[in-house]
């Protein structure tokens, strides 16, 4: 197997047949052996049932579905350890990264010899101000916290040698961030260039929330520095403890001595708010701790077609079809 192509997938029902449609005519004309293994993270949809229907005449098409939903990077992890490829390629199903610049990135890898190729956003104007913003703040604040060699606008689409996928599949941490995790291992890498495009169809699987719980396991996972900072907040607070002590230690020996409650109301707030900040930051790390002594599994598959084939599974297709098809059908019913 030359190549995988691995897509998590959410409730891309919408998405999947423009998916298919624009990533398998790329594929068979790079005329290598290739798979495109797509993780079905737990759907409420008809996404498995789509699959299972497209997979009927496309062969290299394989449906790893999960149990439930893990969240989009655990279900990349599941379809890096099921790929086979030589090298392996990960990519979203909202076609927002084409799916042109795989040929480019095959290339790339072999005629330079590198480990990684990235791709990189060169044009981010179809996503929102808000959007662009916040990604801006995040790769700001991971260069600084994680290090210089994280790229800012590299997700998670890259084309990956199967010497990479090796190590990735063998880390013991159970919630990695890819974005981090692979330019951190320092494989030689290279970068292809693409104009990201609006998403084809059905909403966002990333919303605020999710964008936020990405950045805590970001920083959580790659970085010390929220403890530093607790101690040295702590150790402000201190020295502003000692400064009020001096304070009213001076008054009452003056005897200006005042009983007033805004200072005291204040001070309260203050010292309260920042021990409970690093309480909080002190239980993110015990968190991970605890569920990595666990040892539960990230994720578990409930069938894989290159092993099995899902017994008595439903693959109606719950979309309306086009009426042209419709009547044409019942036409040659009628006939």
């Amino acid at each position: 197997m030359a190549l995988s192509v691995v897509t998590p997938m959410f409730n891309e029902r919408e998405a999947v047949d423009h998916f298919v449609a624009r990533l398998r005519p790329v594929l068979d004309g790079l005329a290598v052996p290739y798979e495109v293994v797509a993780v079905d993270d737990g759907s409420s949809d008809a996404t498995v049932a789509r699959l299972l229907q497209l997979r009927a005449d496309w062969p290299q098409l394989r449906v790893v579905a999960l149990r439930r939903n893990v969240g989009h990077q655990t279900a990349l992890r599941a379809g890096l350890r099921a790929a086979r490829g030589e090298h392996v390629v990960s990519i979203d199903a909202d076609l927002q990264d084409p799916p042109e610049v795989i040929g480019e990135m095959l290339a790339k890898a072999r005629a330079e010899q590198v480990d990684v190729v990235y791709g990189v956003r060169s044009d981010r104007s179809t996503d929102t101000v808000f959007k662009r913003r916040t990604a801006g703040v995040y790769y700001w604040m991971m260069k600084r916290l994680v290090g210089p060699w994280v790229s800012d606008q590299a997700g998670d689409f890259r084309l990956m040698s199967r010497a990479v996928v090796d190590v990735l599949n063998d880390l013991p941490e159970p919630r990695p961030v890819y974005r981090l995790v692979v330019p951190s291992l320092g494989f030689s890498s290279a970068e292809v260039g693409y104009v990201r495009e609006d998403r084809v169809a059905g909403k966002t699987k990333y919303p605020l929330s999710k964008m936020i719980k990405l950045t805590f396991d970001s920083i959580t996972g790659f970085s010390a520095a929220p403890l530093k900072i607790a101690t040295w907040v702590g150790l402000l607070s201190f020295v502003l403890c000692l400064v009020l002590i001096i304070t009213a230690l001076g008054a009452w020996s003056v005897g200006t001595t005042v009983p007033g409650w805004t200072s005291l109301y204040i001070a309260v707030l203050l010292l309260g708010g920042i021990q409970l900040i690093c309480v909080g930051m002190l239980g993110e790390y015990i968190g991970r701790i605890y569920a990595a002594t666990q040892g539960r599994p990230a994720f578990l598959v409930s069938f894989d077609t290159d092993q099995q084939e899902p017994a008595g599974f439903a693959v109606a297709d719950p979309l309306p079809d086009d009426p042209a098809d419709r009547l044409q059908r019942e036409h040659e019913t009628i006939s």
